[in-house]
């Protein structure tokens, strides 16, 4: 009964800022205004869309709580680490949506922010890491801290810079949820998110609304949370190397840019139109079909992992795939421009 309730109120809180969006976006007045080069959209878009998404958390957490449904998400202070951090990922990126923070300035506070709430909730800290073809446990002993640091400010990264194109990021966010479901990891809580993503997507795909930094930011924070708790909590596990699958498309391209960018005496941080979704738009020239690609292209790695390869196998496979598509994406837009 309780569940009925709570995901009762979920859906409703959704389907009402659905149907009424017009008149929320009114209130609440951030937009997104096309600026001709990294922002190519034709008209003023809101970016409320990862607020919608801060406020699910909070309602889906909060009721949980006051219904005593603890079991249904994250035990002890976890839930509230999520929160701290969520929100504090999100007012950065809310920020930047609207002042435009140069890259140092962001990944200062990225930085941070991680760095508080580790310090305040020990739990977000890993001890070791487990490799799922290796027998032994590895230690980080003293570099726990800089670890995490460094795995969420990436994860921040890399989440944000996949995001720049309708429905990509959307679509990734639910993959990832789907997985957690279907290893039963909190199934009720990502099935409550899932909905919110749900109608977001809808929203979005009309052009009405972008999740924007401040919910890419939310995002990759959650994401990251979750990796590090179904880690120390949940029996079936994910190994780190079947994480860093997971996520491989994204973390590969973002490495991509940093090296092209560095190269050219670019800031690796500083925002430009080379991404994967530019480069497959550029040749396809359909948006719905390069986001099918791209998260084809995501769940690729994935599907191998459950047919039983090993990750080393899979990442060495993804790299070889990765390089000749890049090379054959360029070469084919040289020959289409020339």
């Amino acid at each position: 009964m309780e569940i009925l309730l709570l995901s009762s109120t979920t859906v409703l809180f959704n389907l009402i800022v659905f149907l009424k969006f017009e008149n929320i976006s009114k209130v609440f007045n951030f937009i997104d205004k096309p600026d001709g080069k990294l922002k190519k959209h034709k008209t003023p878009i809101s970016i409320i869309g990862g607020l919608i998404f801060l406020i699910n958390l909070y309602i889906i957490i909060f009721f949980s709580k006051i219904l005593g449904l603890d079991n249904i998400i994250f035990e002890d202070n976890f839930s509230y680490i999520i929160l701290v951090l969520g929100t504090l990922f999100f007012i950065i990126g809310f920020i930047d949506d609207i002042k435009n923070l140069s890259p140092n300035i962001k990944l200062t506070l990225l930085i941070l922010s991680i760095s508080l709430v580790a310090a305040f909730f020990p739990e977000i800290k890993l001890q070791h890491i487990k490799i799922s073809f290796l027998e032994h446990n590895y230690s980080f002993k003293n570099f726990s801290f800089i670890f995490i640091i460094l795995s969420f400010a990436l994860l921040a990264n890399a989440i944000n810079m996949f995001d720049g194109i309708n429905l990509q990021l959307i679509f990734f966010a639910l993959f990832i949820f789907t997985i957690f479901i279907i290893i039963g990891f909190l199934p009720v809580f990502f099935s409550l998110i899932s909905v919110c993503l749900f109608f977001l997507g809808l929203l979005n795909y009309k052009n009405k609304v972008f999740i924007g930094d401040g919910g890419c930011y939310l995002i990759s924070a959650l994401i990251g949370c979750s990796f590090i708790y179904q880690y120390e909590n949940f029996g079936d596990f994910l190994f780190g190397d079947e994480i860093f699958i997971i996520l491989l498309i994204p973390s590969l391209d973002m490495l991509r840019l940093f090296i092209v960018r560095i190269f050219q005496g670019k800031h690796p941080f500083k925002g430009d139109l080379k991404h994967l979704h530019h480069l497959v738009d550029s040749l396809v020239k359909n948006k719905n079909t390069t986001v099918l690609i791209t998260i084809i292209l995501c769940i690729f790695p994935t599907l191998l992992m459950i047919i039983g390869l090993k990750t080393y196998y899979i990442l060495t496979l993804v790299l070889i795939i990765f390089h000749f598509t890049y090379l054959l994406v360029q070469f084919t837009l040289t020959l289409t421009f020339s």
